[in-house]
């Protein structure tokens, strides 16, 4: 008896299961087929070019109490950069010896309004030779407080190869016309992230011909306009503002000295770039 019931009960279940699963073919007309998984929408995009500067005064401190007898500072010193656009230059010289910019981002799906960047700014930061400049503090024993001509065979501080700003960037992108195959937006950005610096120095005679490290941090702000071609290249000019913190340059023969100072950057940037979208174009 119990094994009729479930030979019975194991029929049923059967049956049930079995029009369930023709309910669903009939329904559709097909076998049930899996959801596709969306497609990753937006554009990739890289970009080159090249910067010019202007630079505020910056105060600028110079110590070394180990292997030498120093601690003082320049007030207002100014400063300048070295684009290297001389003409015919880019056809002589390496791409990365002058002042260049090179960008890598992603612009999220398919209206392009928002992004994210890696931004690599290679920018030249020379203090000025010959000015006056009033220093205050100790030098081998002897105090010091007044107006001074600072000459090369006292100070000299350059971040040249270079004072480089590495961020990551928020983007924004803002269409402004569109017809065809050509648009301009206007772009502004948003970043932070470490300095990258090759600093050279001659220190009352003592000279560190530098190399890479990190040496504090940099903030930047930038705003421009952006025209993008058969959609599939740009041409971008750019005005960033920059506030560069050097924390703890390398000073001397032995790299034992440390300078500290500050400054804001406004750059100008002329850049070229190619987008790769993700999505077919509607």
């Amino acid at each position: 008896m119990k094994r009729k019931m479930y030979s019975m009960l194991f029929a049923t279940v059967f049956y049930l299961m079995c029009q369930s699963a023709f309910a669903q073919t009939t329904e559709t007309g097909t076998d049930v087929v899996p959801k596709k998984s969306k497609k990753m929408k937006g554009t990739f995009y890289f970009e080159w070019g090249y910067n010019q500067e202007l630079y505020t005064r910056s105060t600028i401190h110079f110590v070394n109490t180990k292997t030498d007898n120093y601690d003082f500072t320049l007030h207002n010193a100014k400063a300048h950069d070295k684009p290297g656009g001389d003409r015919g230059y880019l056809l002589n010289k390496p791409l990365t010896v002058p002042q260049y910019d090179c960008h890598i981002g992603y612009l999220f799906n398919d209206k392009h309004n928002w992004g994210v960047e890696l931004s690599w700014d290679h920018l030249k930061y020379i203090v000025d030779d010959n000015q006056v400049l009033h220093v205050t503090g100790e030098i081998r024993g002897h105090k010091i407080d007044k107006d001074t001509l600072v000459t090369t065979t006292f100070v000299h501080l350059q971040h040249t190869n270079g004072n480089n700003y590495l961020m990551g960037n928020l983007v924004k992108k803002s269409s402004i016309f569109k017809r065809s195959k050509f648009e301009l937006s206007g772009i502004s950005k948003i970043g932070v992230g470490p300095m990258v610096s090759y600093s050279i120095s001659d220190i009352l005679g003592s000279i560190n011909s530098g190399h890479f490290r990190i040496d504090g941090f940099v903030v930047g702000l930038s705003s421009g306009l952006r025209a993008d071609f058969f959609r599939h290249f740009f041409l971008q000019a750019t005005c960033q503002g920059a506030l560069a913190e050097y924390l703890s340059t390398e000073l001397g023969a032995d790299e034992v000295g440390r300078a500290r100072h500050h400054f804001f950057s406004l750059a100008g940037m002329v850049t070229i770039g190619a987008n790769l979208p993700l999505a077919k174009q509607k």
